[in-house]
């Protein structure tokens, strides 16, 4: 366990989901506190620490300010860790605790969260963090009234990079950015709020990315949501990360929208050596009347078109999204759209891996696609992540199975342990899944061993072909 930092005047603080998932947004605060910086230090935790380890050593370090950054993920537990950590403070005696985050900030006035806390940072918080806490360290009158929603202008922030450790590097996903924000405005997504795309500057980005190179940065993960809509810029950063690669190993990953793919950039994807590019392209449904109503633009046939070529013509490991749950999109619907995929996958030329990620709609706070609740029957759990549990196209009996779907798909497929075979392969998989589930009660810490003679036993009754 790290040291306790006893001697900060602000602290910086998140739950990550995994050891292996390292904050930007912390390092970015800090590297754009000016000469607070000195001044300031990060905690990281993981989700699963319990949660005492992750008490102590905030309470032990005193500082005046204390930053969370909350997403989705961490909502829960950084509530829990609030509401201990109060019972530690006398009412006038604690540090001055500052909210951010994607979560936060557009939740509402009165959210539990909030009665704990003594100001929230609602959008970007480069600028407003710094401000705040001259505010606060200096004494400079009364706190600043919070804004409605904080853009960074990113031709002047700090980047921060350099607050990355050699440990965060070599063992750890390096996160990084190229830009922020995205041109199109799908509903359930919170970059449906911007409506644009802004761009660090890229010579300077360029030069960053070369000294993380230097320094050993084993895999790139790029947070941008929509990194091929400038297709020119894209090739430039996928140039200086194919010449780096000659130098040595190391993986670049990469979320690209699946409708703007030219041969120009085909041509720099299939140069990647193997096991060096991961692509993540959002297809989230291939229905056309789902997909115009929910402001997502879509053409199945070209995007389709995209997963093969890029089966076919490159070594790139592929990341598809599809989204369950979606309003007025049925079981049928969703199951004809898996099977479209999988087979625009599961070509037999393909030597790269390839990966269906299913997930479920969530109600993000903010997002546009809360106006569909009343007129699709939308019904979603209240508490984080806000997974919806009933449509009026999908009962909740069969979106439980479609849940149970996605846990074992992830076990079974993504892990490789079998393939399904040739498509269609949703109602087979779905009937393997309901199998599986009445034999061990759960879909969730079932031992490997114990999974693979299930497969292996069930074969008769849900025919799958054994890739061991």
């Amino acid at each position: 366990m790290r040291p306790y930092f006893m001697h900060a005047d602000i602290l910086l603080a998140t739950i990550n989901a995994k050891w292996i998932h390292p904050s930007q947004a912390l390092r970015l605060l800090k590297a754009n506190l000016g000469s607070l910086e000195e001044r300031c230090e990060i905690m990281e935790f993981a989700l699963r620490q319990p949660l005492r380890e992750k008490t102590d050593p905030l309470l032990a370090a005193r500082p005046r300010i204390i930053g969370f950054s909350v997403s989705i993920w961490n909502h829960t537990a950084t509530l829990e860790l609030l509401k201990e950590m109060r019972q530690h403070w006398e009412e006038d005696d604690h540090p001055f605790i500052v909210l951010g985050g994607p979560e936060v900030s557009y939740l509402p006035e009165d959210a539990e969260i909030f009665r704990y806390v003594d100001y929230c940072i609602r959008g970007e918080g480069e600028t407003a963090f710094r401000e705040l806490c001259e505010f606060v360290i200096n004494s400079a009158g009364n706190i600043p009234e919070p804004q409605i929603f904080h853009i960074a202008n990113l031709n002047t922030i700090k980047s921060s990079y350099r607050l990355y450790t050699d440990e965060d590097l070599q063992k750890k996903l390096t996160y990084v950015e190229a830009s922020r924000g995205c041109p199109y405005a799908c509903e359930f997504c919170l970059s449906a709020n911007s409506g644009q795309v802004r761009e660090f500057p890229l010579e300077p980005f360029l030069a960053e990315m070369d000294e993380l190179v230097r320094r050993g940065a084993r895999t790139f993960k790029f947070l941008d949501r929509s990194f091929n809509i400038n297709i020119e810029r894209a090739r430039r950063i996928m140039e200086f990360f194919l010449e780096k690669i000659k130098e040595q190993t190391f993986v670049v990953h990469f979320e690209m929208v699946p409708s703007r793919f030219p041969p120009e950039l085909m041509d720099n994807i299939a140069r990647f050596p193997p096991g060096t590019l991961r692509l993540e392209i959002g297809i989230q449904t291939l229905n056309r009347e789902i997909s115009a109503r929910i402001g997502r633009p879509l053409d199945p046939e070209r995007e389709l078109e995209t997963l093969r070529l890029l089966r076919q013509n490159s070594n790139a490991i592929i990341h598809a999204d599809l989204i369950a749950g979606l309003p007025g999109e049925d079981i049928v619907s969703f199951g004809r759209g898996f099977d479209l995929m999988w087979e625009a996958l599961s070509l037999p030329l393909a030597g790269a891996k390839a990966e269906i990620q299913l997930g479920i709609l969530k109600l993000l706070p903010g997002a546009p696609i809360a106006r569909h609740t009343d007129s699709f029957g939308m019904r979603y759990n209240p508490s984080p992540p806000y997974e919806v549990v009933e449509t009026a196209a999908i009962p909740t009996r069969d979106l439980d199975r479609i849940k149970n779907f996605v846990r074992f798909w992830e076990l079974i497929v993504n892990r490789g342990l079998m393939a399904p075979g040739c498509s269609p392969v949703f109602n087979r998989f779905m009937a393997l899944s309901d199998l599986l589930l009445a034999r061990f009660g759960r879909n969730w810490g079932i031992d490997k061993d114990k999974l693979i003679v299930a497969l292996h036993e069930i074969k008769e009754d849900v025919i799958i072909n054994d890739k061991n």
